[in-house]
């Protein structure tokens, strides 16, 4: 008969990953990693959800301005992911792991202008190159280099994103 603990063991080990990371570094950086990738796919749908139900005389130019933004922030999920398991932590599951680490906020609104669809995902692009900003230094304390180059495209690319948002919208503000 087998052991269940033997048999749960088991599964765990084969998740094992080797790193060259210590054990606390795997879990400080995955965690965070993790807090990103639920980040970015909560950026993601609210971009694409944006990107959905844009309306208005500026509707061509928003519609494919969230469209490349929301294929720019998808791009950045299977990176996050990847590295999670290539530093031996494991990484998300389910939507219902997404909404328990997520700190960008949905928006479920029946209607919401173009204006404040763009500066909504300004601020909340703003929010993600703090986080990425965060993880990179916690990525240096550990001397995570290889995530940490990773973290510093994925900053230039949210503050061009920030840039956009800000620009096409100024006239609004």
């Amino acid at each position: 008969m087998k052991n269940p603990e033997a048999t749960k063991a088991k599964r765990k080990a084969d998740l094992h990953t080797p790193t060259g990371l210590g054990a606390d570094a795997t879990r400080d950086i995955s965690a965070e990693l993790n807090a990103l990738l639920a980040d970015t796919f909560a950026l993601y749908l609210k971009t694409k959800n944006f990107h959905w139900h844009m309306s208005g005389p500026r509707f061509r130019d928003l519609h494919l301005l969230l469209d490349e933004q929301g294929e720019q922030i998808f791009n950045m999920t299977d990176d996050l992911a990847e590295r999670v398991r290539k530093i031996g932590g494991t990484t998300l599951r389910s939507i219902g792991h997404i909404s328990r680490l997520q700190r960008l906020s949905d928006n479920d609104a029946d209607f919401v202008t173009p204006q404040d669809m763009l500066a909504e995902l300004r601020e909340d692009n703003q929010r993600l190159v703090g986080f990425l900003r965060e993880t990179h230094s916690l990525c240096d304390e550990y001397s995570d280099v290889a995530t940490a180059s990773l973290i510093e495209n994925w900053i230039d690319q949210g503050e061009r994103r920030v840039w956009f948002l800000f620009e096409t919208n100024r006239e609004n503000t």
